[in-house]
Formats: structure tokens, C-alpha cells, sequence
């Protein structure tokens, strides 16, 4: 009880030499807060950016293997002269893999391209086409707000039919009802079918279909050359059910070397690409991110604590007599030491806390102001009351020891 006890007043006084100092303390208030600021936001951005895209990632999906020309990599030596020589999937590569694949939930040929979509009076230009086999809605989930998908026998046939994102749908036709509308993409009339749910935006640039029209691919083969790389063509294999992405990759594999006669000493012709390969190349990048804003935020801080400190000093200079009077009545070392020691905690997570508040009010503008979202984590709020301590800590051992070691007789007579 006697030790809570000594706690307490020693907590009471800090407080009361932080009130009482009010200029001195909001000067010291706002070292740190730009510092916690500093660090904690870089984190904050830096953690949401990488949600957003790990987001983005995670849509193309983790059981999922793309077959195409070119291969996904973060590799420094990266020879591309070999990769440009390749072939591109073919409508033969598809239809082997779809005759043979014992592993394979789904397949589906892809390709995309940019063109103008019209309706009436009303033009979007480079707006996003994306052509697939019938097994797309296998490959890729995606919720329908209205209308409905191709059937079977449309995608066969190439119906002039089309499904079309949110945003194409607000902008062509604004509150008119777009099911059974004619639109024209690229020249070639269709009628919408379908409108996808609203997904939101991509990091990655691609990949939501709110700004997209879907087309059956044996449409695109009129419309458009299939072959060509402008189009990036590809095929999408989705892996069955207990079936792992590996055992997946290496039939595959065999299905290609085999299609397409490859010597048992020839390479691949062909890249096999998936999601991890895009997240193990991020967790690197990211790595350096975080380290590169602890050096950024760490500057901010060290400022900070050193304003502390000096304030610190100062303060102690300050009550050298009421500390050789504390003394003279009994008063321990360890109970000056931890007077001043609270006083400067309680300054330092008093400015952490104010950085903090600045940090998720901006993330509040931003929000409101934007379609990028950033969240202050309670990770991050975690470590920035965390390191406002630590470095109340630190700052203020060093003024805190020394007033500890003061001689009382001295103490009391001395003059500031």
C-alpha cells in the first residue's frame, strides 16, 4: 500500500508540474506530436495501400492459374528478348485443356481490349471490353444486380449480347432501365442482358468490372483479332475442389509441352502465373517500404525526444529546491525519479495521443474525399502510444537520475 501510495503522488505531482507549465509543456506537446504524426501516418498509408492491393490480388483469385505468354515476375534478370518470342494461348491450347484437364473446376479463354461503347447520343471512349469462353462465371464470382448471364448456347452461338458493369451502366443510360437495350461496342450492336453489381475500385488498375462490358468470346472472334498480343489473350483454370495449385501447375504443363510438341530439353513456351507469385513479390517491396518509413518517422521522433529532454533538464533545474525539501523529509530517490520520469511519459503519450487524433482525422478527409480507403489500425494506434511512452522513457531517464541524485543540502540552497 505504501509503495501504491508513493506511486499516486508521484503521478500528482507530474500533473500538477504539467499544468502548471502550460507553455512550456505545449511546446514540448508538439515535438512529439509531429513526430508520432509522422511515423504513424507513413504506417497507416503504407498499411492501407497494401490491404487495398493485396485486395486487388486476392479478386484474381487464389485458386486460380493463368496461362500466357508472359510470366509474372520480380526477378532482376527478367529476359524478356526469350519471352517475346513465345506464342500466345490459342483457342487449340484451350481446347486441349478443357479435353484433358482432370483437375480442372473451369476454363475459360480471355482476352481484353479498350474500344467505344455508345448508346444513342451518348459516347465512352477507351472503355474496358472483355471477351470469355462460358466457364468466365466459374472463374470469376460476381454478383448480377440485374438481368442475367449468357446461356450456354449464347456464348457457343456469339450472340450479340453483352453484360455491363455499374458505371457503364449509370453513364449510357443514367435512370433509364438498360435490360434489352441496344448499345454499341467497337461498331458491332448488342443487347445488354446484365448489369454486375458495383465492386468498387483496383489498385491494380484492372480486374473490376464496373467499367467494363463482358462479350461471349465466339462474339470477339468477329470483332476483334484474338491472336494478337495488344489483346493480352490468356486462359483462366480454376483448381477443383482438395486439388492443390501445384498439382494443378504440373498437369498443365504436361497438357502444353505435349499440345503444343515440345522436345523433353526444351523450355516452357509458356508462363503459368498466379496470385502468390504477384503477393510474394509485394512482401518484399513492402518490407522495404516499412523499413524506409521507421527511418522517415524515426528523424520525427528523435527531434522529439530530444525537445523532451531539454524540457526535462530545464524543469529539474527549476524545482532543484523543492526536491532537496522532498529530500529533507524523507522522500526516496526512487520517488524523485519517478516524478519526473511520469511527468515526461505523461508529456510524450500526451503528444502521441494528439498525433494520433490528427492522423485519423485526416484519414476521416480523406475517405470522404476519395474512393482510396485508409484506416488507422488498432495496430497502429498500439504502436504509436507504445513508442510516445518508450520515448518518455528515454528522454526523460537521464534528467529524472540526475534529480534523483541530488544532495538535499545543496538542493534546498540552491538559486535558479
Amino acid at each position: 500500500m505504501i509503495v501504491i501510495k508513493l506511486l499516486k503522488e508521484s503521478l500528482i505531482f507530474a500533473y500538477s508540474s504539467v499544468m502548471i507549465n502550460k507553455l512550456r509543456t505545449l511546446l514540448s506537446l508538439l515535438g512529439i506530436t509531429i513526430g508520432i504524426f509522422a511515423i504513424i501516418s507513413v504506417f497507416t498509408i503504407v498499411d492501407s495501400l497494401e490491404r487495398n492491393i493485396r485486395d486487388s490480388i486476392a479478386a484474381l483469385g487464389d485458386d486460380v492459374i493463368y496461362v500466357q505468354k508472359w510470366p509474372w515476375a520480380f526477378d532482376q534478370d527478367y529476359p524478356w528478348w526469350i519471352y517475346m518470342r513465345r506464342p500466345v494461348p490459342d483457342l487449340r491450347d484451350y481446347g486441349e485443356i478443357r479435353r484433358r484437364s482432370q483437375f480442372a473446376e473451369g476454363v475459360t479463354f480471355s482476352v481484353s481490349t479498350g474500344g467505344q461503347v455508345r448508346y444513342g447520343s451518348t459516347y465512352l471512349n477507351n472503355t474496358g471490353i472483355w471477351a470469355n469462353s462460358h466457364d468466365f462465371q466459374v472463374i470469376r464470382h460476381f454478383e448480377l444486380e440485374q438481368g442475367r448471364y449468357f446461356t450456354p448456347y449464347e456464348s457457343a452461338a456469339g450472340r450479340n449480347l453483352a453484360i455491363i458493369g455499374k458505371e457503364i451502366a449509370q453513364r449510357l443510360f443514367e435512370d433509364e432501365d438498360p435490360i434489352n437495350r441496344e448499345i454499341q461496342v467497337s461498331g458491332t450492336r448488342v443487347t445488354v442482358i446484365g448489369v454486375a453489381q458495383r465492386e468498387g475500385s483496383n489498385m491494380l488498375g484492372g480486374g473490376s468490372l464496373d467499367e467494363m462490358v463482358l462479350l461471349p468470346l465466339n462474339l470477339a472472334r468477329n470483332m476483334f483479332n484474338i491472336r494478337s498480343d495488344r489483346l493480352n489473350p490468356m486462359i483462366m483454370v480454376k483448381t477443383l475442389p482438395g486439388i492443390s495449385n501445384q498439382e494443378l501447375m504440373d498437369e498443365l504443363r504436361f497438357i502444353l509441352r505435349s499440345s503444343r510438341r515440345l522436345q523433353p530439353a526444351a523450355e516452357d513456351n509458356f508462363a503459368l502465373n498466379r496470385a502468390s507469385v504477384i503477393s510474394q513479390g509485394l512482401d518484399q517491396i513492402f518490407v522495404m517500404i516499412n523499413l524506409v518509413g521507421w527511418i522517415i518517422g524515426g528523424f520525427s521522433i528523435l527531434v522529439g525526444g530530444f525537445g523532451i529532454a531539454n524540457i526535462m533538464f530545464v524543469s529539474v533545474k527549476e524545482r532543484t529546491n523543492i526536491i532537496g525539501i522532498q529530500k529533507s523529509l524523507g522522500a526516496k530517490n526512487y520517488f524523485i525519479l519517478l516524478q519526473f520520469l511520469y511527468e515526461s511519459v505523461l508529456l510524450a503519450i500526451t503528444g502521441g495521443v494528439l498525433g494520433l487524433v490528427l492522423i485519423f482525422t485526416g484519414t476521416l478527409l480523406v475517405n470522404n474525399m476519395s474512393e482510396f480507403t485508409i484506416t488507422l489500425t488498432f495496430g497502429n494506434i498500439v504502436l504509436g502510444l507504445f513508442v510516445s511512452a518508450l520515448i518518455g522513457i528515454i528522454a526523460g531517464y537521464a534528467p529524472a537520475y540526475s534529480a534523483s541524485r541530488l544532495n538535499p543540502v545543496e538542493a534546498i540552497n540552491h538559486t535558479f
